[in-house]
């Protein structure tokens, strides 16, 4: 592919993706683990019902102000590369390099590790198998099953999206509308099969004291259940008819998705006390067992192993169009900005993007892997919702066929939200926190010796 075949937005990249794709890509970005595993811990950290119920209608809310204005800067910037191009525009070229930076030193590596190793674990556990058996060491490190079956998975969507985007289409189409019935199912059943004494009588009597540390720590794991709104924006320029798909999959998406967690969560209190709920880390597993016995079980690990993987595929589709949109601004190598001629696949950053991956699941852990990924996202959401502000004050002219719904409450929602996301992480793990935002500074000097070599390079 030659840049003759650049389209009027600048892309190199073939525009593939329609509307229900473009939705399948957001949906089956967001619905992973977190639904099927999430509401144990919120329930241990926040036993009170209805602020339980609060606290996941909030994480909701939260979740649609981001879409809702993301929206508006996917249609006015339909490129490859979505969150960086927002801040390139928003705030010029070094807070963008930053989020480059970011994604390729924590946050995408931290999410393909979280999310392919739960993938693994399920799928092991329902072959009865052991996840944590270890079966290979390295020197001092000593890899688990689920570790060497995640690094497997991450390199096998890379190789399904290497042959084009319409091919991990397939893929994520399919998973997704499996991960979707999966979910539907669950809840369709918990509200209309009668599960007879299983019902929890007096759901929203059941009250405890909650105090705002632990409700803020909860609210932490619930936005990490709702990421993903995000991640459509990443591939703006192969979805086809941009200006007008991109803000109605993200809106439409997003709401689904809300819409599905919240009836999970009744399912759940419906089924499963308040008390139980948070020493039941397989929380939608115990529902299934109620609702069809044993079966329900196995049902639901392979649920969760299908959906995850469809995240990881939906994240593998998405992520490395960074990269690439990286690397056509001269800021990563020029090899990172490779486009197979025959695919219209960007193989360089894609292979980038699956080697990380594989590489830091082979030597971190689950919980270390999903905290850099929040710690190093949440900043850079916050920036790009800012933009929106940004961009009204200075290019008021600039075309704009969807305008947040709600401006400007919307989107200073959704910066209160991430205030008090980052704000609690500061307090509650400083070190990490440190450490993360750290090593996005390293950043700077990064870009300022890449800019340098740009310039004598040009000179």
């Amino acid at each position: 592919m030659t840049h003759s075949n650049v389209d009027r937005w600048g892309d190199r990249l073939p525009r593939r993706l329609g509307f229900w794709s473009a939705v399948a890509v957001l949906v089956g970005s967001t619905i992973g683990s977190g639904i099927f595993r999430t509401p144990a811990g919120v329930a241990a950290l926040v036993p009170d019902v209805p602020v339980f119920l609060l606290a996941w209608v909030l994480g909701g809310v939260v979740a649609l102000c981001g879409a809702l204005t993301y929206a508006e800067l996917a249609a006015a910037f339909p490129r490859t590369g979505g969150l960086y191009v927002f801040l390139r525009e928003g705030f010029g070229p070094l807070p963008a390099f930053l989020f480059g930076w970011g994604e390729l030193v924590i946050i995408r590596p931290g999410a393909y590790g979280a999310i392919s190793i739960v993938s693994a674990a399920y799928a092991l556990r329902v072959l009865h198998l052991d996840p944590s058996a270890p079966v290979l060491t390295v020197g001092p490190v000593v890899i688990a099953a689920e570790q060497l079956l995640a690094a497997g998975l991450i390199l096998m969507v890379a190789v399904v999206n290497w042959f084009g985007i319409h091919r991990g289409a397939v893929l994520q189409n399919l998973s997704t509308a499996l991960k979707v019935a999966a979910l539907a199912a669950l809840v369709g059943l918990g509200f209309f099969l009668n599960a007879g004494s299983a019902v929890v009588p007096g759901v929203f009597s059941q009250h405890a004291p909650v105090s705002v540390s632990p409700f803020l720590v909860a609210m932490v794991a619930i936005l990490w259940a709702y990421d993903g709104w995000a991640d459509l924006a990443f591939v703006s320029g192969e979805v086809k008819d941009p200006q007008r798909n991109l803000p109605r999959a993200i809106i439409l998406g997003t709401a689904g998705v809300v819409i599905l967690y919240l009836g999970a969560i009744l399912v759940y209190l419906r089924l499963i006390p308040m008390s139980r709920m948070g020493g039941a880390p397989l929380v939608a597993a115990d529902a299934a067992q109620i609702l069809l016995g044993p079966v329900g079980v196995v049902l639901v690990g392979a649920a969760v192993a299908v959906s995850t993987f469809g995240t990881l595929n939906g994240s593998m589709m998405t992520a490395p169009r960074i990269f690439f949109a990286l690397a056509e601004d001269g800021l990563f190598p020029r090899a990172v900005a490779r486009v197979d001629a025959k695919s219209g696949a960007p193989t360089g950053a894609i292979l980038l993007a699956a080697g990380l991956g594989a590489v830091f699941v082979l030597i971190r852990q689950f919980e270390a892997l999903a905290d850099q990924f929040v710690i190093g996202i949440w900043p850079f959401y916050a920036l790009g919702v800012a933009a929106v502000f940004v961009l009204r004050r200075r290019r008021p002219d600039l075309e704009r066929p969807y305008r947040t719904w709600g401006y400007p409450v919307v989107p200073l929602l959704f910066l209160l939200g991430s205030v008090f996301l980052l704000g609690n992480y500061l307090v509650s793990q400083p070190l990490t926190f440190a450490v993360d935002i750290g090593l996005i500074a390293v950043g700077i000097p990064v870009y300022r010796l890449t800019s340098r070599f740009r310039t004598a390079k040009s000179a």
